[in-house]
């Protein structure tokens, strides 16, 4: 193991870290000292200061399902380093990227059948839009150029990706007026509600005309506020999809490979989209990759315009060292009994996290799957959640109004008390 730094290289890094790196959503220069990381195994992070080790509450950013330094995955990645760690895809194949596409058809909703593989989330998201909008133009019909989602989402940080996220009060509200002008639904309810559902059915037909697609955050809206929302919203919007002839898109980032408590959010409602994106877990947290499944239909009416190729390929695209450790991520998580170990999570998640409704500032609680949320009626101040999720030996990322945490699917009872408490403390601080 290498040696922790001296307190005088700790300084140095840090202050070059001030200077030179950009941190996400941070100012330039920053304003808040990172916590420095010297290494991870398990769901632990041991600090390079020495201080010891903080549970992982966040599986960074919710990608990395089986912790950290996983065997079956180093060797997953020292394998395909052997053979090789890139080739470019324009061309050429090779086995781990044929592979991952056959698995990612065989698990997912039944019709999605081809598969692009792409650098990021977001960037899948782009492909996704990319895909719809030449589907139409493609058959005679360019006039389909919008897309329809509704508010509270978020689905990246890229361009046609900020388009859909919430235009009021999320990260994107400063692009107001220079995006694509999209169109919104009200944000969904918790429960069902029929006239929400109406609402739904209304604005898919008022602008079938001139929309391409719907895209949602299927079951569990991410990074633009938590919410979870009744799976019979998926059966309307597919119905009212397939009645006015607009295609279907669902973005599986974050609720993907298992967390939710199916496979993929889908699920839950029992149907397919045209479209689907996938990330974040699907390599298990070691290599950045996604990707965006279509439907035959999609594909075939790409392929029967003018330009019937997808003009879109990253020079990263279909990366042997993601492919491979991908395919192994999802071995792994299909070779246990995953569901049982994401309802064990559940359970310790609503068990510990139910005093806090008791806290001042708290206005909500909800637990789904691997994911529990903390919501308070205030901006929650960052520095102090996360100082007291800390002192209790829990890393966590609270935004917004919300504390919150997707804890590896590994984490033990153990741990997961742990997490829970830090959460109540970062809500009743912060």
């Amino acid at each position: 193991m290498p040696d922790l730094p001296v307190p005088g290289s700790m300084r140095e890094l840090l202050d070059l870290d001030r200077r030179h790196v950009w941190h996400p959503y941070g100012p330039m220069p920053g304003r808040q000292e990172p916590l420095v990381v010297e290494s991870a195994s398990g769901v632990r992070l041991r600090m390079a200061d020495g201080s010891g080790e903080l549970v992982d509450g966040m599986s960074s950013w919710w990608s990395a399902i089986h912790g950290y330094n996983h065997p079956v995955l180093n060797d997953a990645v020292r394998g395909q380093l052997e053979r090789m760690s890139h080739v470019m895809f324009g061309g050429l194949t090779h086995e781990p990227a044929v592979r991952l596409a056959k698995r990612l058809v065989d698990i997912s909703p039944e019709g999605l059948e081809h598969v692009f593989l792409a650098d990021s989330g977001s960037v899948s998201v782009e492909v996704a839009v990319k895909m719809c909008l030449q589907h139409w133009r493609s058959l005679g019909r360019p006039a389909k150029q919008r897309l329809l989602t509704w508010r509270g989402g978020y689905h990246g940080d890229t361009w046609q990706p900020m388009s859909v996220c919430d235009p009021e009060g999320g990260m994107h509200e400063l692009w107001q007026g220079v995006l694509p002008r999209q169109i919104f639904a009200e944000a969904p309810p918790d429960g069902y509600e029929e006239s929400y559902a109406d609402q739904l059915r209304s604005l898919i037909e008022r602008h079938a005309d001139e929309l391409a697609a719907v895209i949602v955050e299927p079951v569990v809206q991410g990074a633009g506020g938590m919410r979870f929302h009744s799976p019979t919203y998926l059966r309307v919007l597919r119905e009212a999809c397939d009645a006015h002839d607009v295609l279907l898109v669902f973005d599986e980032i974050a609720t993907g490979f298992g967390r939710t408590g199916t496979l993929f959010a889908a699920e839950h409602a029992g149907v397919t989209p045209d479209v689907m994106c996938v990330g974040k877990a699907l390599t298990g947290g070691y290599m950045t990759m996604a990707a965006t499944l279509c439907t035959s239909r999609v594909a075939d009416g790409i392929s029967r315009g003018e330009v019937p190729v997808l003009a879109h390929g990253p020079t990263f695209m279909g990366n042997p060292l993601a492919a491979a450790v991908a395919c192994a991520s999802i071995d792994l998580l299909l070779g246990q009994d995953w569901r049982t170990e994401v309802k064990r999570i559940e359970a310790g998640l609503r068990e510990g996290l139910e005093p806090a409704l008791e806290l001042p500032g708290v206005r909500d609680v909800r637990v789904l799957g691997a994911i529990g949320v903390v919501q308070l009626d205030h901006e929650v101040d960052m520095r102090a959640a996360t100082r007291a999720a800390v002192r209790e030996g829990v890393w966590l990322r609270p935004f917004r109004d919300l504390v919150y945490t997707m804890p590896p699917y590994v984490t033990g009872d153990a741990d997961l008390v742990r997490i829970t408490r830090a959460v109540c403390a970062a809500a009743q601080e912060g």
